[in-house]
């Protein structure tokens, strides 16, 4: 369930590079490009709490943030960003031409729109998963609890997939209502025909937040069908550049790691000196400045300080149980 399509898919904002930020490029190089241009290009799918339109027009969410660090790392302010949708296969041409400096893509749109040939994937942002609604007062506490009742889900998707494996594998059946329209599927959930819907968890998290015709109230059951992971991904023309993002993004993962009398933690946990990629000394303190390590930005865009309300679960660090790694001092 993606949101709405909406008209306006850029948010820009034009900066002058810093100073501190300035730094060698190779000539012709994507890093030389932005500091030319003078903001970061980014786009993705739109996801509830990874990248989202407000009311105003503006994106947010995981992904713009992690977008935003990276313009705070080569050009000293993390405003200086563009931000693009992909959803239908022209707007996936930013990919294929290399329009944009940064593609946030899972597995399934790099295949179905052919682009692994186009990119350099990098490293995971965000474990996204495919989950079931139901309403609150429903008796089923687990997925499996719903064998034999009406499942709506949207016709072809990966939650379809992710349901049939689920329910295939227990050897137990369920009742299929798929549909082509997520507003359809939407209303047939609201005024309950079918017991509960399925779809990413990022999408039911900001669906239970409707109340609908009749006011549902609902809630995700624990169980996941299946992980997938979202990437950083760049263009296959610049290592430079491609390492610069992968960087920023270690950065902001590996700063959550505490520091102890044995461990650096924060922006010490994977200190990064790198002047042939064109940074500074500086320029990792001024990313967590800018929008914190991955955690406070989770917990803004996603979680408890979040209209969206998602436990961490998979995206926690690993020292916390997570699946979320990045590279420090051992």
């Amino acid at each position: 369930m993606r949101l709405v399509s909406v008209l306006l898919v850029v948010f820009t904002v034009c900066c002058g590079v810093s100073p501190a930020a300035a730094g060698p490029a190779a000539a012709g190089s994507v890093a030389e490009r932005v500091k030319a241009r003078g903001f970061v290009r980014c786009g993705s799918a739109p996801r509830p709490g990874l990248a989202e339109m407000d009311g105003r027009g503006r994106w947010s969410g995981l992904d713009v943030d992690i977008c935003r660090a990276i313009a705070a790392a080569v050009l000293g302010s993390p405003d200086c960003i563009e931000y693009h949708e992909y959803e239908t296969p022209k707007q996936f041409d930013a990919v294929r031409k290399q329009q944009d400096d940064v593609f946030f893509l899972t597995g399934s749109e790099i295949n179905g729109q052919e682009l692994a040939g186009s990119i350099v994937p990098g490293p995971t942002v965000f474990v996204e998963s495919h989950a079931v609604m139901v309403p609150s007062n429903a008796a089923a506490r687990h997925v499996c609890d719903l064998a034999g009742d009406t499942i709506c889900f949207l016709s072809g998707s990966p939650a379809e997939r992710s349901l049939s494996s689920y329910f295939g594998t227990r050897h137990k059946n369920w009742l299929r209502l798929p549909f082509s329209e997520e507003g359809e599927m939407d209303d047939a959930y609201n005024v309950q025909h079918c017991h509960a819907i399925a779809g990413e968890i990022t999408a039911l998290a900001a669906s239970r937040l409707a109340p609908g015709v009749n006011r549902l109230s609902s809630r995700i059951l624990p169980e996941t069908l299946s992980v997938f992971p979202v990437i950083a991904a760049t263009g296959t023309e610049d290592a430079q550049w491609s390492s610069i993002v992968a960087w920023t993004v270690i950065t902001l993962v590996s700063a959550e790691r505490p520091e102890t009398r044995w461990y650096a933690g924060g922006a010490g946990a994977m200190p990064v000196k790198a002047p042939g990629l064109g940074l500074d000394r500086g320029w990792q303190r001024r990313v967590l400045a800018a929008v914190g390590n991955y955690g406070d930005i989770y917990e803004r865009r996603l979680g408890k300080g979040s209209r969206l309300r998602l436990r961490r679960g998979l995206n926690e660090n690993l020292l916390k149980g997570g699946l979320l790694l990045a590279p420090f001092i051992e």
